[in-house]
């Protein structure tokens, strides 16, 4: 029988028990500096050191980080489902667990890019970029991040995915961050929808929604068993 295809959209809450620190919790600054500074084209114009330091921190940090159970009990249900993982992070903590199919929103922290032409992605051996380090063409080498003011070009993809879900999960977001927050629009009116953060955001009224107060990896646990026993 062919597996239910089951999608779900992580956000920085499934990271967070992995120890890695989202921007968020401190008012707008990420690790001391203006979010503006570090994570937008103009703060790269303005100061390509302080950008590259900054990522090769973040990248130092994650290479430390390991899954946790919800990164795990993902990757697991894989043997009942077509798991679809869309996330919002730039970690690979979902490839770590073993998920085999994670569409990334924002980049991937572990992956750098030609400033001249975007197309150009490289795979990294280490946690740094270096002042000089560059692409073929000869131009500077920056993170493979979707910086505040730049397009999100895996949003078309994601939402196709959506579209065809049997089953929407959404685990460890706000959902304030658009156009990733737009997802849930893209669902069927019929398939079931789980919303797990113990912050629930606020959300319109959506048939077939069921609200998960728990942090993610409870919250994971608890949407697994369920699903499992219901739709696999």
């Amino acid at each position: 029988m062919k597996k239910k295809k089951l999608v779900v959209l992580t956000g920085a809450g499934i990271s967070v028990e992995s120890g890695i620190s989202t921007f968020r919790d401190a008012g707008g600054l990420w690790e001391g500096h203006d979010i503006m500074e570090v994570a937008s084209p103009e703060g790269w114009r303005k100061n390509q050191d302080l950008v590259l330091d900054f990522y090769n921190q973040r990248r130092k940090q994650a290479a430390t980080c390991e899954p946790n159970s919800a990164h795990k009990e993902l990757a697991r249900l894989e043997k009942f489902f077509d798991v679809h993982i869309i996330t919002q992070n730039v970690d690979n903590l979902h490839e770590k667990a073993g998920s085999t199919k994670v569409l990334h929103l924002h980049g991937e922290l572990f992956k750098s890019q030609s400033t001249l032409d975007p197309s150009l992605i490289y795979e990294m051996d280490g946690w740094e970029i270096k002042k000089g380090d560059t692409c073929e063409k000869g131009s500077q080498l920056r993170p493979f991040i979707v910086w505040f003011g730049e397009m999100v070009p895996m949003i078309e993809p994601a939402a196709e995915l959506t579209e065809e879900a049997d089953i929407f999960a959404v685990i460890g977001t706000s959902l304030a961050v658009y156009p990733a927050a737009g997802l849930i629009e893209y669902t069927k009116t019929t398939i079931p929808k789980y919303l797990i953060d113990p912050h629930l955001p606020t959300t319109r009224s959506y048939l077939n929604l069921r609200k998960i107060p728990e942090k993610a990896t409870l919250g994971t646990l608890l949407m697994s068993e369920e699903i499992t026993r219901l739709y696999a």
